[in-house]
């Protein structure tokens, strides 16, 4: 009696913490310490699944274990098959080959181009950066961990390549490279101007990292944001919740266009939407518009579906994905981060 007490305390604890792993959402454990990180690696998860699987089969040949350890395989299997159907509905994205020589500018028509790095602190140089700018024929660039002074070298190889862009930066100092975001506008979208504090922290920027929010001077284009939440590390967590609190904010408006290193999945997000098919905001993600939402941004030594996709395009319902992809082909670069590129045209 005492035994089968156990088993189901057991059973019963363990379906609950993997369906709490699994779908955070349902107990509002998203933004929790090890919740966050667990659902962060939907992959990783399901590869641990499997590997539990083996363990368990081989506790199955153990005759007192053989009940136990089979109801356990029978969660682990739920819970491998859960994350592996939310990646799958998500979407795997097509091959990054498909992103790559792609040099026809979107400024000939309405749409819009925009790439996103996280370059952890310069790291794949400016002439690395200004030619995959140049090869997708980007109209925005976001640039968190890039310093002004590298912002504008990029800027100068462009110009000599035909293609100008506007530099803005904020660096909360000059200590730490992480500390700096560089945006790069083309002058096609018209003249902006920085409206985010330069100073850390709500109500003017983000609590830790810089975010730059740059908007048209003359009211016409979009309201342009180049991202860097803080990572949700133990000691920063209530930073972390507060930067995604803000940036929502910051999609609060009628026409929005943001990208960056969000440092969290649409998982964590949830909760901080406030219209239909949004993540954040008002703002659409536009790797789950088009498919790819399951692809890896981070880090960049693990294959991509095992990687976490914590860098994202997100922008207000006036703007429809055509494309996003996710580029392999930089692993080697330097940076920790995979570059992202999307394409956006008016509804």
């Amino acid at each position: 009696m005492l035994s089968r007490v156990l088993t189901a305390l057991i059973l019963g604890g363990s379906a609950l913490a993997l369906l709490a792993f699994g779908w955070p959402q349902l107990f509002g454990l998203q933004n929790s310490w090890v919740f966050a990180h667990v659902v962060s690696l939907r992959g990783v998860g399901v590869a641990v699944a499997a590997a539990g699987l083996v363990v368990l089969a081989l506790l199955t040949s153990i005759r007192p274990l053989r009940r136990l350890a089979g109801s356990l395989a029978v969660l682990v299997l739920l819970f491998a098959f859960g994350n592996a159907a939310v990646l799958a509905t998500r979407g795997i994205g097509v091959p990054s080959a498909a992103a790559e020589g792609k040099s026809i500018s979107a400024a000939a028509t309405d749409d819009v181009t925009v790439l996103s790095w996280n370059t952890l602190g310069d790291e794949p140089g400016s002439a690395a950066i200004a030619r995959l700018a140049l090869d997708q024929g980007a109209d925005i660039v976001t640039l968190p961990e890039t310093t002004e002074a590298t912002g504008v070298k990029i800027a100068e190889a462009m110009r000599e390549a035909g293609r100008p862009m506007w530099v803005h930066t904020i660096a909360f100092d000059q200590v730490s490279k992480a500390r700096s975001t560089t945006l790069l506008i083309s002058p096609d979208l018209g003249e902006y101007t920085v409206s985010s504090a330069g100073g850390s922290g709500p109500p003017g920027n983000t609590n830790v990292l810089p975010t730059v929010v740059a908007t048209p001077v003359n009211g016409a284009g979009p309201t342009i944001i180049a991202v860097h939440a803080v990572a949700p590390i133990n000691w920063e967590m209530s930073n972390w919740r507060s930067d995604l609190d803000w940036l929502a904010g910051q999609c609060a408006g009628g026409n929005v266009i943001m990208a960056g290193d969000f440092n969290s999945t649409v998982d964590h997000m949830s909760g901080r939407e406030s219209a239909a098919s949004a993540v954040l905001g008002r703002c659409r993600d536009a790797a789950l518009a088009t498919g790819s939402g399951a692809v890896g941004t981070w880090p960049t030594f693990l294959p991509s579906l095992l990687g976490s996709p914590i860098d994202h395009v997100l922008s207000t319902p006036n703007w429809q994905a055509d494309s996003m992809s996710v580029i392999e082909s930089e692993d080697a670069a330097g940076s920790d981060h995979r570059p992202i590129v999307a394409t956006l045209s008016p509804r």
